[in-house]
């Protein structure tokens, strides 16, 4: 009785926070397999479901977990007593889908819960502890769980960090999800979080990943008005990026931003530097960028400017086209199919050999169409 009267008493405190935090399950102690079925509410697999940008079925979690779940609210609840840490990690590398996740939210909730009332310990989780829980959101796929670790105010005892928003940023980046990204980067200013070169390197690569022009120019801003300083392999992706749109006024107004940090060219921006001279009918320029960066690269790496070729080549008219409008298009095809061949004359004729096979540019049907 005295069992049943603590439960009821605990589910009633818990009932308010259901609202905010609809992936609670459970808020009592431990009970057997039969009992966790029979705890399952439908309100709170409606909230669950309407909480989440798409709605699932609600799965069983993994024995281990509820297992685990089971001893830590047995520990606080019942036995008024910190369990060993090793449960909770335990807990966090045995999650192996997005149910998992909701008991180990609760787990952490009801240990913030005790270290509060019992341990007057006021701090939150240690840094490492929260990012693992971040990982873990991602690596299961339950990214509504792994937003709430960049909250700064949480029932979970979670402390947000850049590297918690990484994780998500990469995941975004493994899905090419624009929109998660959007939120991500929102939760950061909401979050008095800053932003970090390696956030920006994220940031633009999810935008060109995703052709999200508009988001990358929004973003750019931000950062560059937050002083961060971006790597060279962020300059490397906006530079392609502008120069697959065919947009030379903001491929050569980034290479001069790249200029007052890096003064030498990447072999990606130098190849971008040579698509916009192409774009703008200098084909002797565009092979004396190129001239440039090959002297400059050393032998055991030239396969990698066999690559830029090729993709100079096949791919980035296609590119180019796919970005100018209809009336535009003919005059732009003509354009890069006798500008390119003069390039690669150019630089034959200063010396350096390039292994580029043109008939692949004639073939090409974006140019001849």
């Amino acid at each position: 009785m005295q069992y049943l009267s603590n439960s009821r008493r605990i589910a009633r405190a818990l009932k308010p926070l259901a609202l905010f935090e609809t992936d609670v399950r459970f808020a009592s102690h431990v009970v057997d397999s039969t009992q966790w079925q029979n705890h399952r509410s439908p309100g709170l697999m409606l909230l669950r479901s309407s909480f989440s940008s798409e709605a699932k079925l609600v799965e069983d979690p993994t024995e281990a977990v509820k297992e685990l779940h089971g001893k830590i609210l047995d520990s606080v609840n019942v036995k008024r007593s910190m369990p060993p840490n090793a449960l909770l990690w335990s807990l966090i590398e045995n999650c192996r889908k997005e149910d998992d996740v909701s008991f180990l939210f609760d787990a952490l909730q009801n240990l913030r819960r005790f270290r509060l009332s019992n341990l007057r310990i006021h701090d939150n989780f240690n840094c490492n502890l929260c990012r693992q829980v971040a990982k873990t959101c991602v690596r299961v796929g339950a990214i509504n769980h792994g937003k709430r670790a960049l909250w700064k105010h949480n029932v979970h005892g979670l402390t947000p960090s850049v590297a918690s928003a990484h994780h998500l940023l990469s995941y975004a980046l493994e899905h090419k999800n624009a929109n998660l990204m959007d939120e991500v980067m929102k939760l950061l200013k909401a979050n008095d979080l800053p932003l970090q070169p390696g956030t920006a390197d994220l940031v633009f690569r999810i935008c060109h990943e995703t052709d999200s022009w508009d988001l990358l120019a929004k973003y750019s801003k931000k950062f560059c008005k937050a002083g961060v300083k971006l790597r060279k392999t962020t300059f490397d992706v906006w530079m392609e990026f502008a120069a697959k749109r065919g947009d030379t006024e903001s491929l050569w107004k980034v290479d001069k931003l790249r200029s007052e940090t890096y003064t030498q060219h990447t072999l990606s921006a130098a190849f971008s530097c040579a698509k916009g001279f192409l774009l703008e009918h200098k084909p002797e320029e565009a092979a004396a960028v190129i001239q440039i960066i090959c002297q400059a690269y050393p032998d055991e790496k030239k396969s990698a400017l066999e690559t830029e070729f090729k993709k100079l080549v096949n791919e980035w008219p296609v590119d180019v086209l796919k970005h100018q409008n209809e009336e535009d298009k003919k005059a732009v095809a003509a354009s890069l199919k006798s500008d390119i061949p003069a390039m690669v004359n150019a630089l034959a004729n200063s010396g350096l050999r390039v292994s580029v096979d043109l008939d692949e540019l004639n073939k090409n049907e974006a140019l001849v169409s």
